[in-house]
This record gives C-alpha cells, sequence and structure tokens, in this order.
C-alpha cells in the first residue's frame, strides 16, 4: 500500500495561530513580496530588487543566500517558499551573458505560479544616488499609468493588473491630502515601461487646496519586457472572484443619478377616500338633501341584504 501524506495538527498555540493566519479570509491582508536571488546576478539588478523592496516594506521579505533557480524552466521552487513565507508575491534577480539584468515579477493563486513576467533593466539610477529626503516606510504610494499600451494591448494590460498587485497595500476607504506622499508612474512606449519614482510636495498657494509638485528620489529604470508567462482565461477569472459576501447588494427602488443625488420610489397602496379624515369646511359638509339621499341608500342596501339572507335560507 502507498504511504498517504497526514496533515499534522498543531499541537502549540504558537502553531494554531500559523495556521489560523494563513487560512483564506473574507479581506486579505497586504499581499507579501518575497524577494529572491539567483544563482548569478548582477550588481544593477540586485540594487533596484533591493530599492524595490524598501518601498514595499514591510509587506516584503528578502532572501539573503542565493538560489539555483530559472523560474521560467522550473517554478516549482519559487512555488514552495511562496508557502512556506506565506506569500503571494516574488521578484527574482538575474543575470546572463544572453539576458543581462534579468529582473523577474510574478504571483501566486492558491500556491500556484498565475503569472510572471521577465524584464531587462536598462538606465537604471538607484534611490542613493537622488538626494533629497525620503518617504517614510509602509506608505500607500499613488500608481500612475500613462500611454495608450496599458489599455489597448493585452499583454501590457496584464503587466499593469500585475503591477498594480505588486504594489497595491491595503484598500482604503477615505484619502487625507497630508497622507499622499509617494508616486509611482509607469510609462508604456515600445517594448519598454519607464519606471519613475516621485515624493509630493504640498506648497502654498492662494487657495483652499495646496499647490502639488513632484521630486523625484528614485529609482528610475527602463524595464525591457522579455518574456511573459501568463495564466489562462479561466485560472485568471477564477482568481479574480469576489466572494458573494463582499459583494454590494441591489436595493430595490432606489437610483443614483450622474451628479450623485440618490432617488428612491415608493409604492403605495389603494386608500379609501371617502373615509379620510378631511377639514371640517363649509363648503366641504354635505347638505340636507344629500344626507337624506345617503340615508335613504343606506335603508334601501339593509333591505337588499336582509331580502338575500331570507332567500338563502328559504
Amino acid at each position: 500500500m502507498p504511504a498517504v501524506d497526514r496533515i499534522k495538527k498543531p499541537t502549540t498555540h504558537r502553531g494554531k495561530k500559523a495556521i489560523l493566519k494563513k487560512e483564506p479570509k473574507l479581506i486579505e491582508n497586504a499581499k507579501e513580496a518575497l524577494c529572491l536571488k539567483g544563482n548569478r546576478t548582477s550588481q544593477i539588478v540586485v540594487d533596484i530588487m533591493k530599492d524595490l523592496y524598501d518601498l514595499k516594506k514591510p509587506n516584503a521579505q528578502m532572501m539573503k543566500q542565493k538560489n539555483n533557480i530559472l523560474p521560467f524552466e522550473d517554478v516549482t521552487p519559487i512555488e514552495k517558499f511562496a508557502s512556506k513565507y506565506d506569500a503571494s508575491l516574488f521578484m527574482m534577480a538575474l543575470h546572463n551573458k544572453k539576458r543581462p539584468h534579468n529582473l523577474v515579477m510574478g504571483r501566486m493563486y492558491e500556491h500556484m505560479l498565475l503569472d510572471m513576467i521577465e524584464f531587462g533593466v536598462e538606465n537604471y539610477k538607484g534611490l542613493k544616488d537622488f538626494k533629497g529626503e525620503k518617504i517614510t516606510s509602509g506608505i500607500k504610494p499613488l500608481l500612475i499609468f500613462n500611454g495608450e499600451l496599458f489599455e489597448s494591448n493585452y499583454e501590457y494590460g496584464r503587466i499593469k493588473n500585475l503591477l498594480v498587485d505588486m504594489f497595491l497595500r491595503e484598500e482604503v476607504q477615505k484619502i487625507r491630502l497630508q497622507g499622499l506622499e509617494h508616486v509611482l508612474s509607469f510609462t508604456a512606449v515600445e517594448n519598454k515601461i519607464l519606471l519613475r519614482s516621485y515624493r509630493i510636495l504640498l506648497k502654498k498657494s492662494n487657495m483652499r487646496t495646496p499647490r502639488i509638485e513632484l521630486e523625484e528620489i528614485g529609482p528610475r529604470a527602463d524595464l525591457v519586457c522579455r518574456r511573459n508567462k501568463f495564466a489562462s482565461e479561466d485560472l485568471f477569472k477564477r482568481a479574480c472572484k469576489k466572494p458573494k459576501a463582499l459583494k454590494a447588494k441591489t436595493k430595490k427602488n432606489i437610483s443614483t443619478d450622474t451628479f450623485g443625488t440618490t432617488y428612491g420610489r415608493i409604492h403605495v397602496g389603494a386608500q379609501n377616500i371617502d373615509s379620510i379624515q378631511t377639514r371640517k369646511m363649509k363648503g366641504l359638509k354635505k347638505t340636507i338633501s344629500e344626507k337624506k339621499s345617503a340615508q335613504k341608500r343606506k335603508i334601501a342596501d339593509n333591505n337588499d341584504d336582509a331580502k338575500k339572507s331570507k332567500e338563502t335560507t328559504d
């Protein structure tokens, strides 16, 4: 009989806590990124990965040792690392003669590879090369995507989706103006994505809102799109599917116009106007003749009811 792999139940409180942390949630925590070094690397690609790691902190982990991994040939070791460290994103620095200064970015779904893209790093200028004040750690960046290719080209659209996943943190409901400190700009040109990083400066102005200036703080690089490995449409749709509990329930008879004004429709049942108490005015009072005719009608109705009941008893 073949041996069956059994899942060991945790025996300590710490083990239970670790397993509960890895369990799926309705609202997931900020995605963790794993930074890996290949067997052969260059200083340029290691430096840009360290810069991106600094921007991603504290939702990133840097692996110090080199790994003999080629993601496009065998991604299984990265999937094991992702499962072990509960990381759904990864970056890997590689370098060889055929593909120099290689930066691979990818993401996982259920600890299996979903998407992966290989960039060649050109015209790199690091965080250290820019003088001036840097941003504080853990700041959620503003992501700007310039270029028609992000909308018209399928490949660039998937790269955009991956980059949003890579640098997105927790979802926020409200934005505070003083909390906007960092901008990451991605400009799509032919076969390249230009990465630029800016610090937002709020200057005095004659208006209530301040004047905004951008100061480049790095890193700066031209990312050449080399190879990619995207998930199938069915798998991608399954990965993007939202749970039913998070879907907004539509309310009946409520609509919103283009200006954001909410309208409600109320359905009123049939009403007996004769029984409604109205204001007692002389003009609304019944005349003596109307009262007499109403009494006669009432007596006639009672007589008809009596005749009908008598006929039924006979």
